[in-house]
């Protein structure tokens, strides 16, 4: 929203309103809806009596937080009738700064809270624990301010966290999350393994555990189930890229707060290809081919945030062809081999 000239009244809506979108979208995994219900909150703000209401900015983020606890609850069926794996919408826009004072560790989490991992385990929980969570750990709030937007007590609020912080920790050990030097390096050898065709090359980066998930949301074709272990995740990505359509091309950007690539096909978004990464080795692949959710994704240019500024101009690139090899044609066993979007377990 472009910053204008507004009435006095409508000053702490315009100030507060990236704190309330960035709390929308760890709420709700989806920048459209996230804009909405930042919306909605808006349309109270206006009808509000602001005379009585001593602090703005709490205000926002209680309305907020409940409108967002009300489209959790009416999401949950859909969410149940999902076809396939479901992602978040990518967040396209920068990761909002923490408050000053916010610790260095505090600092690193900011941003891992905004990575699809981080939303794919809130995913997990209720909408009160997911609640919050968000709100204490990503936005720093106090007991009483988590009260008063879940009308809960203070007390029940501590369990209802405490209840968060525990689902969260069964779902699987804490990883040593990568700098994004680090992941722009693994993200650049993966597609430079993948456009190699070489399970073997890939396997090398992936951890032992390895998954990989694709969300078509029934719109397009994409694998229905999660492809689980490393030497299934290099066969299945060294096949998807057997199999895609002439004219792709790879454009590195910064999606949810980690560098990821854009997959473009003429003017339009094809697909975004984004990783896991930790302690070394790629966690999980994730690739987004839901059309519905690919629409901010623009073609132009976006300048991938941090590390190395060649790292764009090197993987867009196209593989070189190895010395003393030309562009051959496809041999019969390679143009005969199965697309692994269309297997039992996949299509």
């Amino acid at each position: 929203m472009q910053q204008v000239a507004a009435p006095a009244g409508l000053d702490p809506f315009l100030e507060q309103r990236p704190r309330l979108l960035a709390l929308a979208y760890r709420m709700l995994g989806m920048t459209g809806e996230a804009e909405e219900a930042v919306q909605d909150a808006w349309l109270r703000w206006q009808g509000a009596e602001r005379a009585v209401i001593a602090d703005p900015a709490a205000w926002l983020v209680t309305v907020t937080t409940r409108l967002c606890l009300d489209r959790l609850r009416q999401a949950d069926t859909a969410r149940r009738r999902y076809v396939g794996p479901w992602l978040p919408e990518p967040w396209l826009e920068s990761v909002p700064a923490p408050a000053a004072g916010t610790a260095p560790d505090r600092r690193l989490n900011r941003a891992a809270d905004l990575s699809v991992a981080f939303l794919l385990m809130l995913e997990r929980l209720s909408a009160p624990e997911r609640a919050a969570l968000v709100l204490r750990d990503a936005f720093d709030a106090d007991y009483a301010a988590i009260a008063e937007a879940l009308g809960r007590t203070e007390a029940a609020c501590r369990q209802i966290l405490h209840r968060a912080r525990a689902r969260l920790q069964e779902a699987g050990p804490s990883r040593q999350p990568a700098s994004s030097a680090e992941h722009q390096r693994l993200l650049g050898a993966f597609l430079a393994a993948a456009r190699s065709g070489d399970p073997a090359r890939l396997m090398r980066l992936l951890a032992e555990d390895a998954r990989c998930l694709t969300d078509g949301g029934g719109k397009v074709r994409a694998a229905l189930n999660p492809i689980v272990r490393r030497d299934k995740v290099a066969r299945f990505v060294a096949g998807v890229m057997r199999h895609l359509p002439d004219g792709l091309r790879f454009r590195p950007i910064t999606a949810n707060g980690q560098p990821g690539l854009a997959i473009l096909l003429g003017g339009e978004a094809w697909g975004l290809l984004s990783l896991e990464v930790a302690d070394g080795r790629i966690q999980t692949v994730y690739m987004l081919r839901n059309p519905d959710k690919l629409a901010g994704i623009m073609p132009g240019p976006v300048t991938s945030g941090g590390g190395d500024p060649s790292w764009r101009q090197r993987v867009a690139k196209p593989p070189a062809q190895p010395k003393g090899r030309t562009d051959e044609p496809e041999t019969e066993s390679r143009r005969s081999a199965p697309n692994p979007l269309q297997g039992p377990d996949h299509a």
